[in-house]
């Protein structure tokens, strides 16, 4: 019988940490090479200068891997994380780095991924844009209610039962595993009393939560979408629970209860949804209370604020106020005089279109989610706006010549894509299409340097702004201003 290899992991004692790397990792400098850094789940945080000891977990042939298991001296630029929760629910994950030093390591992936990976001509770099406020910042938030709960260290040690449900959120790297949360710093009122009383109805009511494993229970999910009142107006409130099974009295006990402690919900739905994972864009909301939608609104300038209707489906920002201002800069970049035909390109539900559509001749927006598209053309209309028009479909094959004929060649092209960033059959077509000026904006800044490299064929960069959209995550926006050599 072969014998297995019970060789001791490698660890390193008493080294620096020297930098923050990408998704949030940090870099320890070796002379066997570059070591990255995470944190276990419940272990501690780990910052640039903090001395630590460290536990290998990977080798490749250009890097290890490591976790930190003790943290010897504390970094200068630590502060005290705020929740609870900091080092498990894996949420906020800088909250022990000082805001300032965030920023400024945000600032740096920016330049780091522009010169490295897209090694174009670049201005002086604009200062990222810091977020106000960096706590409930959010308008949406998911909370997972399972038969799983995660136990920690000292209860896992015990010998007493305890209630495996939990509401809150999954623990990292662990799909069945969820941490109840007592209190979370992300979303405003009444997001953590709604969650929080739903909470208590479940166990006052002994009511079954979905098992991820075994795929029985009745309650899987909660979504809470808060959105700011115009004119010191209250507040929107929606709630959606999504359920697995088809049981009216539990739903109509658990509906009437959220109607009656919580008033100031203006939008109360639900989702049967019987599948084995619970996305649920592919499923039926039922609208139970109230609207179907709530309404966020955006100040375009021209005096009459835009109404954006957003449905328990719909994609809206999640950071309204810093989503602001970072259109804001997409627009004023795009030197619009009144004249021009303006393509936003991954439009969602045509937020920038709209955001724009007053101040120019024409928006062409394309999507590819067909939803999206829908909430588009209803925004629009409900914004009286009559000269954007959108198209669904996946941008390869909608932005052809023979749309560019049918619909006109942009004089500024807006393009803000997911992750991924752009595909390069698109990237060449608007190489074709020649506009004037291109706002790139981005959330991934590596695949957004990558395309720049290509369009660098017939474009320069001439301006270059940061945003911080998601504060203590390691997550950064990424305004560039393209202009035709």
């Amino acid at each position: 019988m072969r014998r297995k290899n019970h060789k001791a992991p490698e660890r390193l004692y008493a080294v620096t940490v020297a930098d923050v790397a990408a998704e949030g990792k940090c870099i320890v400098r070796t002379e066997e090479g570059v070591i990255f850094v995470e944190n276990p789940t419940g272990g501690p945080g780990v910052a640039p200068g903090d001395v630590v000891d460290l536990r290998v977990t990977n080798k490749k042939k250009q890097y290890r891997e490591a976790v930190a298991e003790r943290v010897i001296e504390r970094s200068a630029l630590r502060t005290d994380p705020f929740c609870e929760h900091f080092g498990t629910c894996g949420g906020c994950k800088w909250q022990h780095i000082q805001y300032d030093e965030q920023l400024r390591f945000k600032q740096q992936q920016v330049v780091d991924h522009l010169t490295r990976i897209g090694k174009v001509a670049l201005p002086t770099i604009r200062p990222i844009l810091a977020a106000h406020p960096t706590e409930y910042y959010r308008n949406k938030l998911e909370f997972t209610c399972a038969d799983g709960r995660w136990l920690t260290q000292a209860e896992a040690a015990t010998d007493l039962p305890m209630d495996p449900r939990a509401v809150g959120f999954h623990v990292p790297g662990r799909f069945d595993k969820v941490l109840p949360i007592h209190h979370c710093y992300l979303q405003p009122d009444p997001s953590n009393a709604i969650r929080q009383a739903v909470t208590d109805y479940v166990f006052a009511n002994d009511m079954s939560l979905y098992n991820l494993k075994q795929h029985v229970g009745f309650l899987r999910t909660l979504i809470i979408r808060t959105a700011g009142g115009l004119n010191g107006a209250p507040g929107q409130v929606m709630v959606t629970v999504q359920v697995a099974q088809d049981n009216p009295e539990l739903l109509d006990g658990l509906m009437s209860f959220l109607q009656r402690e919580f008033p100031q919900i203006t939008s109360l739905n639900y989702i049967l949804n019987t599948k084995k994972n619970d996305s649920y864009q592919d499923q039926t909301v039922i609208n139970w209370a109230g609207k179907a939608y709530i309404e966020e609104f955006m100040d375009d300038g021209s005096g009459t604020p835009l109404t954006f209707r957003v449905g328990p489906k719909s994609f809206y920002q999640t950071n309204a106020q810093q989503a602001y201002n970072l259109y804001k800069v997409a627009r004023d970049w795009a030197g619009l005089t009144g004249n021009e035909r303006v393509y936003d390109l991954y439009t969602g539900t045509g937020t920038i279109a709209l955001f724009v559509a007053r101040r120019v001749r024409e928006v062409v927006g394309v999507e590819y989610v067909e939803a999206s598209v829908a909430d588009a053309r209803i925004n629009a209309q409900v914004n009286g706006i009559s000269n954007a028009s959108f198209h669904a479909g996946d941008m390869r094959d909608v932005l052809t010549d023979a749309f560019f004929d049918q619909h006109g060649r942009p004089d500024v092209v807006i393009t803000d894509p997911p992750r991924a960033g752009m595909d390069e059959a698109v990237t060449r077509q608007l190489l074709k299409a020649a506009p004037e000026r291109i706002v790139y904006v981005s959330c991934n800044t590596a695949t957004q340097a990558r395309d720049l490299g290509i369009l660098d064929e017939a474009y320069a960069v001439t301006d270059v702004q940061p945003v911080d959209m998601f504060p203590h995550t390691h997550h950064v926006e990424n305004v560039v201003l393209l202009t035709k050599r």
